[in-house]
């Protein structure tokens, strides 16, 4: 795996969350890491297809994404991750991969994306099992988001 594939996704995430909750991410160590399952995570999959595919992962812990979603909601306090806020940090990860896929393709790479879907280790444990370019985003006052591409 090439570590500039994730760069468009770094990108994209930084633009995105700025605009959308108001908060500059820094960035943590890249590495090749297997997806560590952790109780009370989210995790988000986008499917890639085209001259790229495979999957993009976002993986955050609960209280991270209710944060988050509070801050897309103008301030609206979540307590739980009900559908609306589900939605709402599946529609984070769509804008995200949607923004990538469109600097990918500036750079002469054809990808269409898959609509987001929450997946957890019960429903697919093989998928939690593959190694993956890893890179955190930290978001001072709300916490991390990883982002994770496995290209096949």
């Amino acid at each position: 795996m090439k570590a500039e594939i994730i760069n468009p996704f770094l990108e994209s995430a930084r633009i995105v969350i700025e605009q959308v909750i108001s908060v500059s991410p820094s960035t943590g160590d890249l590495g090749i890491k297997n997806i560590e399952v952790v109780k009370d995570d989210i995790w988000i999959q986008v499917g890639m297809t085209g001259q790229l595919s495979g999957n993009v992962v976002f993986g955050l812990k609960e209280t991270v994404a209710l944060k988050i979603v509070s801050a897309m909601m103008g301030g609206f306090v979540l307590t739980e991750m009900d559908e609306m806020g589900k939605s709402a940090i599946s529609e984070l990860s769509n804008m995200i991969s949607g923004n990538a896929s469109t600097i990918l393709y500036n750079q002469g790479v054809n990808v269409d994306i898959t609509p987001p879907k929450i997946v957890s280790p019960q429903d697919d444990p093989q998928f939690f099992s593959e190694k993956a370019l890893s890179i955190p985003l930290l978001m001072d006052g709300i916490g991390e988001l990883d982002i994770q591409v496995m290209i096949s």
